[in-house]
């Protein structure tokens, strides 16, 4: 299971929100690339960034900040945020992103999701972010009528197979995961996932390995590791443990 330490960018700095509110915002670095720089230097081995602005106004604002982060620290990284055409998409990989995460737009436009996978098989993840019981979008200020498993069922027949499952409930929180939550993710899941939403101990992440989910292949940690809860070598040596 890899580990995903995330970078969320709003105006220009690296925040946490708490359950997707943009009004409680904590900034733990003014420069991005100095907070991405930091979880490398301790060992991690790929990177989640987010473009907080783009994913509130629909259109990429943070590509800079990627593009620094990609160029200089020589890992790969996925990004997501305001990702709502193709060229948006197109301009998100001439700045560095090794993959590329789409929210809103897998659900709100007919054909974007589709030609993307075409596109660039295997570099396209659609996120599900779940709000109250249902998928939200929009920077997490709207909601589909459906529920998770509904979308991600739906999502399948679209050809969107490799996922990132966020309980927006819980972000920010540190009150970990919801393991029932995930495995039900996981028996619904035909492809693979990556989880998200209220890491705060080791002892979370050791939840999920042992759920044993094959199809369970990350986990995304934002504010346990600025919080220092736990640090990047002791998480993972829990998550190498669990592909023993």
């Amino acid at each position: 299971m890899k580990l995903y330490p995330a970078i969320d960018i709003l105006g220009g700095k690296a925040v946490r929100l708490v359950k997707g509110d943009f009004d409680a915002k904590k900034v733990y670095d003014e420069d991005p690339l100095s907070a991405a720089r930091g979880w490398v230097a301790s060992g991690a081995r790929q990177l989640h960034v987010v473009d907080l602005d783009g994913a509130r106004t629909g259109e990429p604002v943070n590509l800079d900040e990627l593009e620094r982060i990609a160029s200089n620290l020589g890992v790969p990284v996925q990004f997501g945020g305001g990702l709502r055409s193709l060229k948006s998409i197109e301009t998100a990989f001439e700045a560095g992103a090794e993959r590329v995460i789409l929210g809103t737009a897998a659900f709100t436009s007919p054909t974007l999701l589709e030609r993307a996978l075409a596109q660039w098989p295997k570099r396209v993840l659609v996120s599900v972010d779940v709000r109250g019981g249902l998928v939200s979008t929009a920077g997490w200020t709207e909601t589909v009528e459906s529920g998770p498993k509904d979308a991600i069922a739906a999502l399948a027949e679209r050809g969107a197979l490799e996922l990132v499952y966020t309980n927006v409930d819980r972000d920010g929180m540190l009150e970990g995961p919801d393991l029932k939550e995930v495995a039900g993710v996981a028996a619904v899941v035909g492809g693979s996932f990556a989880y998200s939403g209220g890491i705060g101990k080791l002892a979370d992440l050791e939840g999920l390995a042992r759920l044993k989910a094959p199809n369970l292949v990350g986990v995304i940690v934002g504010k346990a590791l600025y919080e220092q809860r736990f640090t990047i070598p002791e998480a993972l040596a829990v998550l190498d443990g669990a592909r023993a």
